[in-house]
This record gives C-alpha cells, sequence and structure tokens, in this order.
C-alpha cells in the first residue's frame, strides 16, 4: 500500500524494528522459566516482555498483577484520571470490513457546527470533565485540518486537556493543530500485521507505513503526547500486543536520541479488543496484555474505555490503568441533544467514576 499524493515520508528506523520483533515473535517457545526470570529482573527486557505475553505466562498472572500494580503505584501513585470523547463528525472515506463507520454503511453522516461544538463543550465540562478528546470520521474532505484546529481553539477555552483521534496527518499539520490547542494524538494501527492490514482496508486512504509513523510526526510537531493501541482481533492478539508495545519502546529510544526533540512526552497505550462472541473468553489474556505493558513500560499511561464491564474495570484501575473515558457517546450532537435529566444522570455517572477511582486505591 503506497503513499498517496501529499503523504509526508520521514526517515525513521522504528518501523523496521518493530516489524523484525514482531515477525520473529514465535511465543510457543517461552517456558515457565523464561517467565520466571522476566519476573524476577527489576528491568524488563524485550526478550522478557515477549515472554509475558505469551501462553507460559497465563499461570503467573496473579504474580504479574501484583508486579504491574507495584510499578503503577510507583510512578503515577493513587492517580486516574477521567476523560469524555466528543465525536464532531463521522464522515468516513474508507472501506474497512470489520467498522461500523466505513464508507459503505449507511448510517446517519453529520458534521457538527462550531457553534454546536461550543454548546457540547459547554455541556461536558459542566460536568465537571477536565479532559476531552475531540473525534472525526477519517475524511479529509469533510472534516480538514482548519475544521479541527477550530474546534480544538474552542476545547482550551473549557478543558485543562485536549486530545485528538483523527485521521493521521503531516507534521506541520500536527504543529498547527498543537498552536490550536491540542495536547496529544491517538492512532490506532488496527492491526501492525501487514497483510491483514491490506486485507481488511479495501478502499480508502489508510497506508500501513504513514499511519505507523503518525505519532512521530505528531512528535515532531510538537504534541505534548501520543497513545497507541491495536484493535486486538484484527489477527493474531499476541503479535499485535507486542508490536504496539514495541512501537512505543522504540519510539521512546528514538526521540531521546534526536535532540532537536524535548525528551519528555506522555507514551500512552489503549487497550481495545474487537467485539465478539470470543471477547467474553479472553478476559484472562488482556489482563496479561495490560500487566505486560505496565511491566515493560512502567512509565507509559495505560487508558481502558468505560464500555468494559464495571467488574473488569475496577479491577484494571487496581492494577495498571491509569486513565479512564467517562459519559460516552459515539453519537454526533448527543450530549447537546440529551436533556436536563439526561445531563444529570451523566454527571451522576461521571461522579460515579471518581468516587470509584479513588475507593479501589484505599
Amino acid at each position: 500500500m503506497e503513499y498517496l499524493p501529499g503523504m509526508e515520508q520521514i526517515e525513521s528506523q522504528v518501523c523496521g524494528h518493530v516489524m523484525d520483533q514482531m515477525k520473529s515473535y514465535d511465543y510457543s517457545a517461552y517456558t515457565a522459566s523464561d517467565v520466571r526470570a522476566a519476573l524476577n529482573h527489576e528491568t524488563c527486557s524485550v526478550e522478557d516482555f515477549k515472554a509475558l505475553l505469551s501462553p507460559a505466562a497465563e499461570p503467573f498472572l496473579e504474580e504479574m498483577a501484583q508486579r504491574a500494580r507495584m510499578e503503577t503505584g510507583r510512578h503515577f501513585g493513587n492517580t486516574v484520571y477521567l476523560f469524555t470523547p466528543l465525536y464532531i463528525a463521522n464522515y468516513c472515506e474508507n472501506y474497512c470490513v470489520y467498522c461500523g463507520f466505513n464508507c459503505y454503511n449507511h448510517i446517519s453522516r453529520m458534521k457538527l457546527s462550531m457553534e454546536q461544538i461550543e454548546k457540547e463543550m459547554k455541556i461536558i465540562a459542566d460536568s465537571g470533565m477536565e479532559e476531552i478528546l475531540i473525534l472525526t470520521g477519517e475524511s479529509r474532505s469533510q472534516s480538514d485540518v482548519t475544521y479541527i484546529g477550530e474546534a480544538c481553539k474552542l476545547a482550551r477555552k473549557y478543558f485543562r486537556m485536549v486530545g485528538l483521534e483523527i485521521y493521521p496527518v503531516n507534521t506541520d499539520e500536527y504543529a498547527y493543530l498543537h498552536q490550536c490547542g491540542a495536547d496529544y494524538v491517538t492512532v490506532f494501527q488496527e492491526t501492525y500485521d501487514t497483510d491483514k492490514y491490506e486485507q481488511l482496508h479495501l478502499m480508502g486512504h489508510k497506508r500501513y507505513a504513514y499511519r505507523f509513523d503518525a505519532q512521530e510526526r505528531a512528535l515532531r510537531g510538537g504534541m505534548r503526547g501520543v497513545a497507541f493501541s491495536a484493535l486486538l482481533g484484527l489477527s493474531d492478539f499476541r503479535k499485535d500486543a507486542l508490536a504496539t508495545g514495541l512501537h512505543v519502546y522504540y519510539l521512546q529510544r528514538n526521540i531521546l536520541m534526536q535532540r532537536c526533540l524535548c525528551p519528555v512526552r506522555d507514551f500512552v497505550l489503549l487497550l481495545t479488543m474487537i467485539r465478539s462472541i470470543l471477547w467474553m473468553f479472553m478476559k484472562k489474556q488482556l489482563c496479561q496484555i495490560i500487566c505486560a505493558y505496565r511491566i515493560f513500560l512502567p512509565f507509559a499511561g495505560i487508558t481502558v474505555s468505560s464500555r468494559e464491564s464495571a467488574e473488569f474495570r475496577n479491577g484494571i484501575v487496581k492494577i495498571a490503568a491509569t486513565k479512564i473515558s467517562a459519559g460516552v457517546s459515539t453519537g454526533i450532537g448527543d450530549h447537546e441533544s440529551n436533556t436536563r435529566a439526561g445531563n444529570q444522570r451523566k454527571k451522576k455517572a461521571m461522579n460515579s467514576l471518581k468516587l470509584m477511582t479513588a475507593e479501589v486505591w484505599m
């Protein structure tokens, strides 16, 4: 999948390092001895990380959770942050076979005006939220960079932290969005399996290498932080989990070697699985992945969606999560269209989440 005209190409070795490690990863080769050695090491190496993601580590989940909780407390204390996503447009020009927003799905499409966006933001801010994540569909023609930038300027009036989850853009465009008020960028690679990536993305602007380098371009453009994720379940979930962690690891090392970039940057991992019948049987493996991430990348934030069950969410907050989404709606304009009673229910739900995040550390 070659670059399209206008897509910036940067010189970076990160993708090559990640792909080499992922392709050579044979998780069936790791043993209980490898897992025990990984847990005994003070610093988790790449080989240790591979062992912790392997099936051999499943019987060690309790020990992994204890180590992960210790690392979380050491680096983040008893703090868990809340944020709310705001979809300002849902037009999309891609045909991703697994996505409900793809261009061939007959859903109601719309894009908020600046006045509507501000109304939404006021309602969210009135609920007590201090961080917002602005999302659009992947359509430059309907949601261009200027439109997104104006939304960031509005968000800056109401929120202390502003995130973006949009289509990947070039370095100068990330710089513009940062100047407009954006603090961090989230990009889902979907899957790091290049063959599967091409099979699943049949039309549109998604290009594997361009998407892979999005976080590095965002950092070069001045963004304070970047977030990474794969949709676990599109391909081999263990290899995708490995590649996601290594993407963070190698990019951190690459950034530190570039004197032109400030080394103090926020790196966040998001945990998302494709919804399927199999998902309910894989929560143990998801916990394993989260613990492995925390042990391997103790300084990285870990975000868990509030769409997960309360039991699962409460458990992960005790162990490794540092941020949770609240008041989630994938509809366009839903916050503004809710009644006052609905807003009170949403505020009550957010307050409950705040209490929950405080109680689990007591």
